[in-house]
């Protein structure tokens, strides 16, 4: 069984590219890449050189509750199509290193299943993460920020 990284949906891409409040309330922040690196959630790309982009509050979850973190996404400005579901590890994953961490069914972090992981590792991680039963889904957040990157899902 291989890990698959699910994007942004179409649909929440889409109401942050009207305008949409994001997580907080706010209306979403639009900014120009300068000096590269900007990893869009919808693509599961880096941005280019230039190219517009918003930053949103995102809460990652369905419900509430202490463990729902909140915080801060880049998404292309354009209607870029997202990127498809895949088992392939997505291309703006460029850090060394990521934190991996498993949530319950009940969307509450399980302890014991986040580590920071070399990159290189993250699907294996994953995979071994989805050998425990009580792991719904998965998250991949910056190792130095913290800040969501891509969920994961049982392929």
């Amino acid at each position: 069984m291989r890990p698959v990284f699910v994007p942004l949906t179409d649909a929440t891409a889409r109401h942050y590219r009207e305008g949409g409040a994001d997580a907080y309330g706010l209306a979403p922040e639009r900014r120009r890449v300068a000096g590269g690196g900007v990893p869009c959630r919808h693509t599961l790309r880096l941005l280019p050189e230039g190219a517009e982009y918003l930053i949103v509050a995102h809460r990652p979850f369905a419900g509430l509750n202490p463990y729902t973190e909140t915080g801060p996404i880049f998404l292309a400005a354009d209607p870029l199509p997202g990127a498809a579901p895949s088992a392939e590890l997505p291309p703006f994953l460029t850090a060394p290193q990521y934190i991996v961490r498993g949530y319950g069914a009940d969307e509450r972090i399980l302890y014991g299943t986040g580590a920071v992981t070399p990159t290189a590792g993250i699907i294996a991680a994953c995979a071994g993460l989805f050998d425990r039963p009580e792991v719904a889904f998965i998250h991949v957040r910056s190792a130095t920020n913290n800040c969501f990157h891509v969920r994961v899902e049982r392929g």
